[in-house]
């Protein structure tokens, strides 16, 4: 059966029949320094939108090392090791990178910035999208369960 995203590796795969609920490239110092890439396309779906198909096979671990007991944990596949996604342990929502979590180069683009800070030096982007120095104004957290 074909999902409108999927993505997951040879033993882990995630899929989703929704859009997602926020698309950004993200700027924050934790995406930089999970990812090693100066900037991350992050897409939030709410939490049951995103499904996956074998979670006994992901190890977790904290997604952000100075924040230990935070929400988010990444999630990794126990026998190859690649990320599957991002679980959050209140239900709200689950987060994938699409670059780096196996889906396809056809994914949306990112609609604006987020954590955008101009004392780090990066220059401000300037393709047109909104910046922002958090998620969106707008951004509402779904509720857990």
């Amino acid at each position: 059966m074909s999902h409108s995203f999927s993505g997951g590796c040879d033993h882990v795969h995630t899929h989703a029949d929704h859009d997602p609920i926020d698309n950004h490239t993200c700027h924050c110092s934790v995406c930089k320094s999970v990812t090693g890439q100066p900037t991350t396309h992050v897409a939030f779906f709410r939490h049951d939108d995103l499904e996956v198909d074998h979670p006994e096979k992901l190890n977790r671990q904290p997604f952000n090392a100075n924040n230990p007991d935070g929400p988010l944990e990444l999630c990794t596949c126990a026998d190859c090791g690649t990320p599957i996604m991002l679980d959050d342990k209140q239900n709200r929502i689950r987060v994938i990178v699409p670059n780096l979590m196996g889906y396809d180069p056809s994914f949306p683009d990112t609609t604006y910035h987020a954590f955008y800070d101009p004392a780090t030096g990066v220059p401000r982007p300037d393709d047109g999208k909104p910046v922002h120095e958090a998620l969106r104004p707008d951004f509402v957290w779904p509720q857990g369960h």
